[in-house]
């Protein structure tokens, strides 16, 4: 039976169903689609993005406020009930007694339930610039003072953690994204010179690949942030720290790309357009880097998590992102000790975020892999 040659049949399953001939961006975009991992990762994704945006409107008291007279405080729940049983339509918290245990000398906290604190939402606090340039002072929720709210407790320094983890996710996430901007624009170009001149230039570049790849990444990683200058601004350090990750990150990008580039090299099309006088910077920009794209981007989804991975590691050790500034590997440095974790275990929720940042990244580069890939089911 004859068809229209405009059609094309795509296979859901058991059905299928005729539609008018697509592009491949479209094709990939509907592969995409149909991997319901991946869309959960991108909605998740999307929401930790979203949550370091708007970290400020979230966060009730400013990150760097030190409150010593709630030191340690652990999460506090809102309550619908109270001690006698009656319930609240709006949640509260009780108001905090604190008392020094002589045998740890820690403070210790007691509820004082003839204090009830009403949470509200989208309430006046400290002054901020959303997006940093429009004035705002509303924050998405808040009690009354001398009432605190602790959601998820707080730190040896009676800093709020809900402030501290959403302002470490503006570093620890934004540092994966410039790394990875980077690790693109070192790997593609230096890939692509590689598998497109080959010879001696090659060989050069290999070769400085290989060297770069025999450090252990953690020791070379700690001597290059070592050796940032000490008076440098959060904003110079972070950019610093943006390039050593991505001095390491780049190689395996280069080398895939060169291989990339080499069968590209040899194709028909490189072969006419080469015969039809077209310079090296067309075939390059025209044919090879269009081709490569859809796996330098899988690629680069993929090393996101470790870019995050390591800016964690660096923080932990104390090498990254330093006081007042934060980020969730420095959150992660106060919870290294095992006492800590035994009576403060809510210093440990940095790291929830952080496998959440990894898993979703992960499941979305792997859609983007299985979408790009015409041999994937």
């Amino acid at each position: 039976m004859a068809t229209n040659a405009a059609t094309i049949e795509l296979q859901t399953g058991d059905e299928a169903r005729e539609t008018t001939a697509i592009s491949p961006a479209r094709l990939i975009g509907r592969r995409f689609l149909r991997n319901k991992l991946a869309i959960a990762g991108g909605v998740l994704l999307i929401l930790l993005y979203l949550s370091a945006l708007f970290a400020d409107f979230i966060a009730p008291i400013p990150y760097t406020d030190v409150h010593e007279d709630y030191v340690f405080v652990p999460p506090q729940l809102p309550r619908f009930l109270d001690e006698q049983g009656n319930f609240h339509l709006r949640p509260f918290v009780y108001g905090l007694d604190s008392a020094l245990d002589m045998d740890t000398f820690r403070f210790v906290y007691s509820e004082i339930h003839e204090a009830k604190y009403p949470i509200k939402f989208f309430v006046e606090g400290y002054e901020y610039k959303l997006f940093g340039l429009i004035p705002f002072n509303r924050h998405l929720y808040g009690v009354d003072e001398p009432g605190v709210f602790y959601l998820l407790g707080s730190d040896d320094l009676g800093h709020d953690m809900v402030a501290r983890v959403f302002m470490g996710a503006r570093i620890s996430l934004t540092i994966g994204l410039v790394g990875v901007i980077l690790t693109i624009i070192f790997g593609a170009t230096l890939g692509t010179i590689s598998g497109f001149y080959g010879g001696g230039l090659d060989t050069m570049i290999q070769r400085v690949i290989e060297f770069l790849m025999s450090f252990p990444a953690i020791p070379l990683w700690a001597a290059l942030a070592a050796a940032m200058p000490p008076n440098w601004s959060p904003l110079q350090r972070f950019f610093a720290i943006s390039v050593i990750l991505s001095l390491i990150e780049w190689t395996g990008l280069a080398r895939q790309v060169r291989a990339k580039v080499l069968s590209f090299r040899e194709m028909e099309y490189t072969l006419a357009a080469r015969a039809a006088g077209a310079s090296d910077a067309r075939i390059i920009f025209r044919h090879m880097l269009p081709n490569a794209f859809s796996h330098i981007i899988v690629v680069a989804t993929l090393a996101i998590p470790g870019m995050i991975l390591a800016e964690t590691a660096l923080s932990f050790l104390g090498l990254g992102i330093q006081p007042p500034q934060t980020s969730w590997g420095a959150l992660l440095k106060q919870a290294q000790l095992v006492s800590v974790l035994l009576q403060q275990p809510w210093l440990l929720i940095p790291a929830f975020f952080v496998i959440a940042a990894v898993l979703t990244f992960n499941f979305v580069g792997d859609g983007l892999r299985d979408a790009v890939d015409p041999y994937s089911l």
